[in-house]
């Protein structure tokens, strides 16, 4: 080792002596060059000096740029690039069928091939843009030379050609936009690159087919039917000329929004035209007299197509896009989602039909003051044209119609402008039309539905409104509401899982119960108390309050929001008090389903997915999703326990629609759940392969279903689940014979009642007293979306009387569990 050391010192040492002769040597020669150079300079006439300093300059900056140009050929587009931008294609999203469901465009783009564009585009364009296209090799010297001494003149003038504006187009980011030498070296390389890669044709193709021309459209096919509704192909030498001329400038020779720029800029166009012979002196007379014929029509957007469930993965995609270096208008990636189409054009069709007929319910219920009751939603609809919707609403709550008045964007620009408080409110309410559409919007019914496997946690239908075009908000993901009674399984999961048995015995009876910071809690149930014994089993079944309150108190509010965290209500807040367990802590629907298929999954959780895989062009696979292993939540045997239980809720407690509404008589579980006044009706149900719920209510949580009857989780979401799943049942999407574990296919229906029609035996569910003594009541949320508001500010809501739900006369005495 020590000899090892002392030879590389010697080496070392060595080495530095050689470094100091070979520079003492470099510097001694480049001293005696400078020498000769400079002596010879000085035997030389002045006039020959400087000539030959400045060509010497002259070739030394010649070198730099050449090796500056040398180092930016690793730093533009590959050959690989090109040939992946010239094969660019959008993405698309499929559903796990194949079916497309949507488009990453990079705005409105349809591809053609050269010799489906009319000749006379591809003559104006070289006439114009590059009349010695099909001579130079990407760069125009001469051209190039040309606008150099114009510009130096003042006469600002571009010399870039064809391929040069293509690379421009291509690859915007990596040759940057502005103007300066190293851009222009960019494009240059770039452009000797394109034309050693591709053919004269295949240029001008990806050229027409990439130039932008305003209104987010792309390429001539595009342009050609926006400005004169037709395609490319069909193009007449004006029309033509009128395209290229844009493309000195698309906005300010557009010929929607300046005619008279386009008009004379169409005209240059036809003289470059006729400077190059491509027309004869008469035509070109005949042509410029020809005045701008446009069919100008703004092509519709594709995004339109989009949903709630597209939107949703759009959002994370172009997070993950960004992440890994993708493209999704660019790249043709396909993205293979979750969404089983067939379900979700059940989903869909449920929602319509049943949020129409709830919407019929609630238009008629508060068109008069005395109140039509019935059972049947096809009574309603018979009676809903006849009826002034929300008409005696809007006058038995006339603080409510001031308030929503004053939150209007209208009321708070006229006062934002001057207007004294109370003439702006008298002002908007003399407004027919503006009143007629406040109304209309307040009191359109909102719904949204989703399931998902309860096996891997893919998400399988998803519905966020009852029209995407009318309400982008998301009713899955991002609307925030009580939960009610589809709260309290979680509630009974935790005491399952503390070792109670189903059949634990409580008695009926209200109780105050002490919160931690010694206030007074009593829950009660509008049916009353029996004051006998209720097993466990039963509480949940007939969702009584009174039950539920003392599981709590044994169980624990730890243990049921950690039990609740792990099941699937990951991200809202669950407020730590005794209200917890009937549902007063917001959620979004997507949390309480996907607790739902965790509790269906026997215990396992695992976390909702969208995407399964995305491919690249080719169709390898570049990424995989859903994979992640399941998490423990409960054990098994508690799961299928709390399964158990809520079979009876189907059949026999709140509901029981399933069966006698819809006449399914598959093994399934579930449970409803209405808030105070009916602002929330919830109902979920699990299937052994699929977990679907809904929420139905207004946005704005003052107005509410006017009748208990239909306010109700079991009477109107159960409307939508139910119809759900008779279709994908029906449809062979699911198994008829699907069993839990540990259950038994339930007996044959004897007599399945019209979908319309709910038989008299069925369980009223109705919400119980859940305010907290001595605690402030939750604030009232006018809307369940940001409202409107100056410079992203909320708008303060107006507190004002909520709206009491009227209960509707009952057929015969029966258990009213609540909810």
């Amino acid at each position: 080792m020590e000899q090892f050391q002392a030879a590389a010192l010697r080496w070392a040492q060595r080495a530095r002596i050689l470094a100091v002769e070979w520079g003492a040597r470099g510097s001694a020669w480049t001293l005696a060059l400078y020498a000769r150079k400079r002596d010879h300079l000085l035997t030389l006439s002045p006039v020959r000096r400087v000539l030959l300093l400045g060509l010497w300059s002259c070739l030394a900056l010649l070198a730099l740029l050449i090796a500056y140009m040398l180092l930016l050929i690793p730093l533009t587009p590959s050959i690989h690039d090109l040939r992946q931008a010239r094969a660019a294609a959008p993405s698309t999203m499929v559903s796990a069928d194949g079916k497309e469901l949507a488009r990453f465009d990079q705005g409105l783009q349809e591809r053609v091939t050269l010799s489906q564009i009319s000749p006379n585009v591809v003559s104006a364009l070289i006439a114009t843009e590059d009349r010695r296209f099909y001579e130079h090799h990407g760069i125009d010297f001469k051209r190039t030379a040309g606008a150099m001494l114009h510009s130096m003149k003042g006469d600002a003038q571009g010399g870039s050609t064809i391929t040069q504006q293509l690379a421009r187009n291509m690859f915007p980011e990596e040759i940057g936009r502005s103007r300066n030498l190293n851009r222009k070296l960019k494009e240059l390389i770039t452009a000797l690159k394109i034309e050693a890669t591709y053919s004269k044709t295949d240029i001008l193709e990806a050229y027409l087919n990439t130039v932008p021309f305003l209104y987010n459209t792309y390429g001539i096919e595009m342009a050609a039917r926006t400005y004169f509704d037709k395609p490319a192909a069909r193009l007449d030498i004006l029309e033509s000329a009128t395209l290229v001329g844009m493309l000195k400038g698309t906005n300010y020779y557009n010929p929607v929004g300046n005619p008279e720029r386009s008009l004379q800029r169409r005209n240059v166009v036809l003289g470059q035209m006729r400077k190059y012979d491509v027309i004869d002196e008469a035509r070109y007379q005949q042509l410029i007299k020809r005045p701008l014929r446009l069919h100008f029509e703004r092509q519709s957007e594709r995004a339109q197509s989009d949903s709630h469930f597209t939107a949703y993965v759009r959002k994370w995609l172009i997070d993950w896009a960004d992440e890994n270096d993708y493209s999704l208008e660019l790249d043709g990636l396909v993205v293979h989602t979750t969404l089983d189409y067939g379900l979700q054009q059940a989903a869909e069709h449920a929602v319509e039909r049943q949020a129409n007929a709830l919407q019929a319910i609630a238009d008629v219920e508060w068109s008069r003051a005395g109140m039509p009751s019935s059972t049947s939603t096809g009574m309603y609809t018979a009676m809903q044209a006849g009826s002034p919707a929300f008409e005696y609403f809007w006058k038995s709550h006339p603080a409510l119609e001031d308030a929503v008045v004053r939150e209007s964007a209208e009321y708070r620009k006229a006062v934002a402008d001057g207007a004294v408080a109370g003439e702006a409110l008298a002002r908007l309410k003399k407004d027919r039309s503006f009143m007629a559409a406040l109304h209309q919007s307040k009191t359109r019914l909102q719904a949204g539905f989703v399931a998902m496997d309860p096996a891997t946690g893919a998400v399988r239908a998803w519905v966020g409104s009852r029209d995407f075009a009318h309400e982008q908000f998301d009713h899955v993901a991002q609307a925030a509401r009580q939960p009610g009674s589809t709260f309290k399984p979680i509630v009974y999961g935790a005491a399952l899982e503390k070792g109670l048995s189903p059949d634990h015995v409580y008695r009926d009876a209200v109780m105050d119960i002490k919160a931690a910071d010694g206030s007074k809690w009593r829950p009660t149930d509008m049916s009353g108390t029996t004051g006998r014994d209720m097993t466990m089993r039963d509480g949940l079944v007939y969702s009584k309050n009174t039950i539920t309150a003392q599981v709590m108190q044994d169980v624990g509010l730890p243990d049921i929001i950690k039990l609740a965290r792990v099941l699937g209500v990951r991200d809202s807040k669950l407020a730590a008090v005794p209200s917890l367990a009937l549902g007063t802590s917001p959620v979004t629907l997507l949390e309480m389903v996907n607790a739902y298929a965790s509790i269906a999954a026997q215990g396992e959780s695992r976390l909702p997915f969208v995407v399964t895989h995305i491919t690249d062009r080719t169709g390898k696979t570049i990424a995989s999703f859903g994979d992640d292993k399941p998490k423990r939540a409960m054990t098994e045997k508690s799961a299928n326990m709390l399964t158990d239980m809520m079979r009876g809720v189907i059949d026999r407690g709140t509901g029981t629609a399933i069966r006698n509404r819809f006449g399914i008589r598959s093994d399934v579980a579930g449970k409803s759940g209405t808030t105070q006044n009916n602002a929330d009706g919830w109902f979920i149900m699990m299937h052994p392969e699929l977990v679907g719920g809904a929420w139905v209510g207004f946005n704005d949580a003052r107005i509410t279903m006017r009748s208990n009857y239909w306010g109700q989780g079991g009477h109107n979401a159960v409307l939508l689940v139910g119809d759900f799943f008779k279709t994908a049942l029906e449809s062979g999407k699911l198994s008829r014979d699907a069993i839990f574990p540990g259950g038994k296919p339930p007996p044959p229906l004897r007599h399945v009642e019209p979908v319309e029609e709910a038989p008299p035996e069925e369980p009223v569910e109705e919400p119980g007293g859940m305010q907290q003594e001595g605690v402030p009541a939750a604030p009232v949320v006018p809307q369940a979306m940001p409202p409107e508001g100056a410079d992203g500010q909320e708008a303060v809501p107006v507190p004002v009387p909520v709206p009491q739900p009227v209960p509707a006369p009952a057929a015969a005495p029966v258990p009213v569990p609540e909810g």
